[in-house]
């Protein structure tokens, strides 16, 4: 099914509904050509299209944290560092690389004065100067606390370890090995007019172009639907968009997907990992969530997410929402919508299943049912690795998967899922069959036993 009138017609309702004077969106999706939209005027002479550009704002920081991630990977920085072993830096220099990236260091969200009054940012000399007068307004871990400051710190810090400057270090490390042409630091024409619209009247007023100096890796991108889109397809699933992993390994991007605070202790509804924020979508047991984040500017909002997981998504899902007004209604919330309806109009096209090879004969009578803990197992064979699922998993619950350990293959390691990390040992009898098994040291029995043994029934 097309799904782009009804697509079309979401975000034109948006456009009329929250006043936007421009509105530019994007859908990247592996399987369907790339589709844009736009609808408003872009406030110059040329005609807004897709290749006008927007302020992205926070959506920066996406971008600061796979550099500090891609030079965590070069071997340049540990996540656990204090700040102060990267910077010279006159206060919080024991605030730690992981803490900022997942905003619960506990420091203050700008930089010292009064920024966003002035619209005077101070520059890299003047920012590391302001920390002897910044706050740290929580005790690092205690929870969730947006810091703008944090980032900009993240972001020289990224750029001094590559000895060069940030701007020179996203373009180098991350816009040119991903053809993100239209993302620059500060604006570039074909560039939109950012506007307060005022609540009381159609009157739209230009706002000023901010130049945030050092704290430019907290917010300074420029850039397009397209790219924001690519984008965020990458941050979902980087083997699509980056196969030869130029600027960051797989395994590093599902890292930074992990959560590790949320942002509202009451409503639950949002988390964050190293960097990006992660949005759940619908029943918790489809494991949908979105990955990205959102942003604002003077005169402009965005909000950038990719998708990942459940029935349907197809492969490299992301979508952008830009906006050329600072106080539109209903831009992030938009994106979300745009790609939980792209999925339930034109869902991923379903790949017939084909027959493979055999399991390999050390693992045959492996297979099967197995009880451990006194609740029942599945262990199988699937894509050419040993997996496992309890009984009764909801059918989103993805399975343990196993790689047998190089040196011993009756010792295997859990490399996703349930007990990711610990060990699984086989046990075999005198023929050579497994006849019990121990995962994370508990042990498992192909019928139901006690801990010490005996059958429930006896």
């Amino acid at each position: 099914m097309d799904a782009r009138p009804k697509l079309e017609r979401l975000v034109r309702r948006r456009q009329a509904q929250s006043r936007i004077p421009a509105l530019s969106v994007a859908l990247h999706r592996a399987d369907r050509p790339l589709w844009t939209f736009t609808v408003g005027v872009s406030g110059r002479d040329t005609p807004l299209d897709a290749g006008t550009r927007f302020a992205v704002g926070s959506v920066t920081k996406t971008f600061t944290a796979v550099l500090v991630l891609r030079a965590r990977d070069d071997g340049l920085l540990d996540l656990d560092d204090p700040i102060g072993k990267h910077l010279d830096v006159p206060a919080h220099e024991q605030l730690t690389i992981r803490r900022l990236l997942s905003h619960t260091a506990g420091l203050q969200r700008e930089p010292h004065g009064d920024v966003w009054d002035t619209l005077d940012a101070p520059d890299l000399s003047g920012l590391l100067a302001g920390l002897a007068r910044a706050e740290r307004v929580l005790p690092p871990a205690r929870r969730f606390h947006y810091s703008n400051l944090g980032f900009a710190l993240l972001g020289h810090l990224a750029a001094k370890a590559y000895r060069t400057s940030w701007a020179e270090a996203l373009a180098e490390k991350i816009l040119n090995p991903l053809g993100l042409a239209a993302t620059t630091v500060g604006p570039s024409d074909p560039a939109a007019v950012g506007y307060l619209v005022d609540a009381y009247s159609d009157h739209a007023r230009p706002e000023p172009v901010m130049d945030l100096r050092g704290v430019a890796p907290a917010a300074a991108l420029w850039s397009t639907a397209t790219d924001m889109a690519r984008w965020a397809a990458f941050l979902v699933d980087p083997a699509a968009v980056d196969p030869d992993g130029a600027v960051l390994g797989p395994d590093t991007i599902e890292e930074m997907c992990w959560p590790l605070t949320m942002t509202d202790g009451t409503l639950w509804a949002a988390g964050v990992g190293l960097g990006p924020w992660l949005i759940p979508q619908g029943d918790p047991a489809d494991r949908v969530f979105h990955v990205g984040h959102g942003g604002a500017m003077p005169g402009f909002l965005a909000a950038v997410y990719g998708r990942r997981g459940g029935d349907g998504t197809p492969g490299a899902m992301g979508c952008a929402v830009l906006a050329s007004s600072g106080t539109a209604d209903g831009v992030d919330a938009l994106a979300h919508e745009l790609l939980n309806t792209a999925v339930e109009q034109d869902p991923a096209d379903i790949v017939p299943w084909t027959p493979g090879e055999p399991p390999p004969e050390e693992y045959r009578s492996v297979l099967g049912h197995w009880w451990g803990e006194g609740f029942e197992y599945v262990f199988s064979w699937r894509e050419g690795a040993l997996r496992a699922s309890r009984v009764g998993d909801p059918p989103g619950r993805p399975p343990a998967v196993f790689a047998p350990m190089p040196d011993n293959p009756d010792v295997l390691r859990g490399i996703s899922g349930r007990e990711v990390g610990e060990l699984l040992r086989l046990t075999r009898g005198p023929d050579g069959t497994v006849v019990r098994m121990h995962w994370a040291t508990y042990r498992f029995t192909r019928r139901q036993e006690t801990f010490d043994g005996a059958s429930p029934s006896t």
